[in-house]
């Protein structure tokens, strides 16, 4: 087992502590892995990589080197091999949101291979406690069996986290702000089986639980569309999901090419201690093109759509903004800014290179989502967000990124994003 302290996360630690946000509202704090970003649900977790992706490239350059360089040392060749034996990584950081202030945060992550041909495995997790004394603690998993025919993936999560909602449907107004207060814990586990080439199939347990729920009301004194949906102390999601799942791309933390796409359905039960029956379809599609061909410079595209189906979810189970597995759509707004029954989001983003040695990029990014109100209502108004960023090469050999971004958004929405790895 191999243990490594790495002091390239306090250089992250220090691009977080600027973090700000033009909203009064926290967004969850992302973990902060030296090497790897993972994510939950029934999706491949960013930091899988193609057993061939992981090659010394003495051309690259990530944070690492720059500081061997400028120290005059050597800079570190790329990894070119990855074990059964788990090369474990942990770092402490340090956080910042406007309503969260500070946070002390624990991360780590392991990585390691069952097989000589198997893909990436890898577990993520942290621990986070903030100055307004808000607990997070995510765990994520994605083992791949030692001939890549079985792949489980896990998502375990628990949150103390205050969070306000704006009302439902994407045509809700920003003033429509009331403070909610609750607990959450989620545990998803899938099973894919390889079906042929790029394509898996699987089945998973899915549970959501909201405890302690409590809200303020409107601050503006209107009635507020969680009272008008139905308040609840408690609530329960409890269910089996079905999940399809195709993946070509090269990398998948930051593909130069190729393409994903993946279909969840989602049944709650009541004997499986749901609070009420309802049923949900996810359907996640991406796709990488390099532009200009043969060069590094990337135009990625997403579509995100999250539809309930049938019955009536929790208000807080309901799809929202950045709510996704990887709290990724609608830079340009606060978690939770726009919820509903129904949700409809695309996005494309281009990378680009500003150094030839990959160590700094950029890219430009543009996004539309629509979101329906109560169950049996329509589509909303779509409300843009786009805004500008960079990259800071934070690993050669995974090719992840720091990644910071300025959104804007409709009704004066406008923040500062910074995580590690891509949105998508």
């Amino acid at each position: 087992m191999k243990l490594n302290l790495s002091l390239v996360t306090f250089i992250t630690a220090l691009l977080f502590s600027t973090g700000l946000f033009a909203q009064n509202n926290p967004v969850p704090l992302k973990t902060i892995p030296v090497k790897h970003k993972g994510k939950g649900g029934v999706v491949v977790l960013k930091d899988t990589i193609a057993a061939d992706s992981i090659a010394i490239d003495n051309g690259k350059e990530d944070i690492s080197d720059f500081i061997a360089r400028i120290r005059h040392r050597k800079p570190s060749r790329a990894v070119d091999s990855i074990t059964s034996k788990p090369e474990i990584s942990i770092a402490p950081a340090i956080g910042y949101t406007l309503l969260s202030k500070f946070a002390l945060v624990l991360s780590g992550n392991a990585i390691l291979k069952t097989g000589p041909n198997s893909r990436i495995s890898t577990i993520i997790a942290s621990v986070s406690y903030t100055q307004n004394k808000q607990f997070i603690l995510p765990v994520q998993t994605n083992i791949w069996s030692k001939d890549n025919n079985y792949n489980f993936v896990g998502a375990y999560q628990y949150y103390k986290y205050p969070q306000s909602t704006y009302g439902l449907g994407s045509s809700c107004s920003i003033k429509n702000v009331d403070p909610m207060d609750y607990s959450y814990f989620m545990f998803y586990q899938t099973v894919l089986r390889h079906i042929t080439g790029d394509l898996y199939a699987g089945v998973g347990f899915i549970f959501d639980t909201h405890w302690n729920i409590s809200d303020k009301g409107n601050s503006n004194g209107t009635v507020s569309d969680y009272s008008l949906y139905g308040k609840e102390s408690h609530t329960v999601a409890s269910g089996l999901t079905f999940n399809m799942q195709l993946d070509s791309r090269d990398n998948g933390i930051n593909p130069l090419k190729g393409a994903y796409a993946s279909l969840q359905y989602r049944d709650n039960y009541e004997f499986l201690g749901s609070s009420d029956p309802w049923r949900s379809l996810i359907i996640d599609v991406r796709k990488y093109i390099r532009l200009p061909a043969g060069t590094d410079n990337v135009l990625a595209l997403w579509s995100y759509n999250w539809f309930v189906l049938s019955g009536k979810p929790g208000y807080l189970d309901l799809p929202s903004t950045q709510w996704d597995t990887n709290s990724a759509t609608g830079r340009g707004y606060i978690q939770g800014r726009f919820r509903g029954a129904q949700m409809v989001y695309f996005e494309s983003e281009y990378r680009f290179k500003i150094t030839r040695n990959g160590l700094l990029g950029g890219v430009l990014f543009i996004n539309g989502e629509s979101f329906s109100a109560a169950p049996g209502t329509g589509l909303q108004r779509i409300q843009p967000g786009y805004g500008p960023g960079v990259r800071l090469k934070l690993n050669k050999t995974s090719n992840t990124n720091i990644t910071i971004d300025y959104g804007f958004g409709s009704q004066g929405s406008n923040g500062l994003f910074i995580d590690v790895g891509e949105a998508f």
